[in-house]
């Protein structure tokens, strides 16, 4: 998947709001959109991510964290 800049992210959101604004549901407007972009930028080859997608990420639990290092402390 191309790497989308702000105003494309932009334009993708307005497109899958548009699309769920006409009865379509989200899934059914995300992978639509998704297959647009895809189409519209062939042969690009980077991850797309969502903003939802990068707080999970940044939610690691501190607690595997943690784990490492008393492992480390027997050594």
């Amino acid at each position: 998947m191309p790497l989308l800049n702000h105003a494309e992210q932009q334009e993708a959101a307005d497109r899958i709001h548009q699309l769920m604004e006409q009865g379509m549901s989200s899934g059914e407007a995300i992978a639509r959109v998704a297959q647009e972009i895809r189409e519209k930028h062939q042969g690009a080859q980077v991850a797309v991510l969502f903003d939802d997608e990068d707080e999970q990420h940044e939610a690691a639990p501190e607690a595997s964290r943690d784990d490492d290092a008393e492992e480390d402390e027997d050594y």
